[in-house]
């Protein structure tokens, strides 16, 4: 596939640029009012694990002082974790409290699965940090190589699921791993769901309706901890499995996820899980809100990774700053076109949008410096009684109909006012 052309070599307008181009001349770019490029400058603070981490546990902290410890509680969605080689010391203390349980360690710019491992035992520590001393990246290794939006069935590792920045020495974080994953069939699963920022400050983000579970091709256990196609949904470990069908591949599409639930537990179960899915994506921006420099030329699409555990309670894994635009399957083609027509959609570069949609395509609007109701008109939040947050994640996906309504009744406001 040939290489997107640069935009030093012409004028340009919109750009579905790469972490690596952002990093060399965002500073230098001279862009119009009108520009608009896929990345805020340094997305790192929430799509590099670590750094993710560390923001996520500053606001806590943060919402402890100033709302008190029920509100923090509420930021309680990530597994206790703890960055290597720098905080080591707090890990072997955290760990010698509960012998036995499993941890997992991953490094903190990198994608696909690569370099993740498991563990019970600090000798394993103890060898990593052998291995790993001093040791530096390649800048192959720590950068993929650049990203183009391929969304054919094709396969192209360009479009990996996250370009992180490369860095000198490569860190890892030591996370508890969660024992009790709900299981699908014996099988372990993540949640791979979208959220477009059009803004920081005020925050603005819309959430895509449609999303997949990934499922790992064999059966769950903790009994072998160094199998990868047991712990590890990614699809790039899972294509590898020798009893991978291709054609069957390893994704459910989440409408039909959010049935099997319902069947499973019953509406309102799913209801509350979908409603703590909403508040991971949105403590979770807020934990960056204040350290993402809010660019009006810069627009995000994240990709959220989220496993489910057996009582039903979502955590969030990670965010990922650039999610794989590669299809797997004929369904999995569908709905990245599609997530990639809506994202321009949003970003809007024809100006046909009044500012006030709270659906556009797949995506609703679910935060627009401060929640945004289903109902029409203001929300009542005196009490919050019949407030519900305008978020359809998993449940039908009507776009296009909605698409053809949406233009159809703003062309009609145009000539009215004309």
């Amino acid at each position: 596939m040939e290489k997107p052309p640069e935009p030093s070599e012409g004028e340009w307008d919109f750009y579905w640029c790469d972490v690596s181009w952002l990093r060399e001349n965002f500073d230098h770019t001279y862009m119009d009012e009108h520009v608009r490029i896929s990345h805020f400058r340094n997305h790192y603070e929430l799509t590099r694990k670590n750094y993710m981490v560390k923001n996520l546990k500053r606001f806590r902290k943060q919402l402890e002082r100033e709302a008190g410890k029920l509100e923090a509680a509420k930021c309680d969605f990530f597994p206790k974790t703890f960055e290597m080689p720098c905080e080591y010391h707090l890990f072997v203390e955290e760990f010698r409290k509960n012998p036995g349980i499993t941890w997992i360690m991953k490094p903190v710019a990198r994608s696909q699965g690569k370099g993740i491992f498991l563990f019970r035992r600090l000798k394993d520590i103890m060898d990593w940090r052998k291995g790993n001393a001093g040791k530096k990246l390649t800048s192959l290794e720590a950068q993929p190589a650049r990203s183009t939006a391929n969304p054919s069935g094709s396969h192209d590792a360009r479009s990996s699921d996250d370009q992180k920045e490369d860095i000198p020495v490569e860190n890892y974080v030591a996370q508890r791993y969660i024992e009790n994953p709900y299981l699908i069939g014996g099988r372990k699963f993540d949640l791979r769901v979208y959220v477009l920022v059009m803004s920081y400050i005020p925050l603005r983000a819309w959430l895509y309706r449609d999303g997949f579970a990934r499922f790992s091709n064999t059966r769950f256990t903790l009994s072998s901890i160094d199998d990868q196609y047991v712990h590890l949904t990614n699809v790039a470990v899972q294509k590898t499995s020798p009893d991978y069908h291709p054609k069957k591949g390893c994704k459910w599409m989440l409408q039909r996820f959010r049935q099997y639930l319902a069947s499973k537990h019953g509406p309102e179960a799913v209801e509350t899980l979908f409603s703590d899915m909403d508040n991971i994506f949105i403590r979770s921006l807020q934990s960056v809100q204040k350290v993402i420099i809010s660019d009006k030329h810069c627009f995000e699409l994240y990709g959220y990774d989220i496993l489910i555990d057996q009582d039903l309670k979502p955590w969030l894994l990670e965010v990922n700053a650039s999610p794989s635009l590669t299809a797997s399957s004929q369904e999995d083609y569908e709905l990245k076109t599609c997530l990639l027509e809506d994202t321009l959609h949003v970003v809007d570069m024809e100006a046909r949008l009044t500012g006030r949609e709270k659906r556009v395509g797949g995506f609703d609007l679910m935060w627009n410096d401060g929640p945004v109701s289903r109902e029409e008109g203001p929300p009542d939040l005196s009490g919050m009684g019949n407030f519900v947050t305008n978020t359809h994640l998993g449940c039908v996906n009507d776009r296009k109909k909605q698409l053809r309504q949406l233009f159809r009744s703003l062309q009609g406001q145009k000539k009215a006012s004309s």
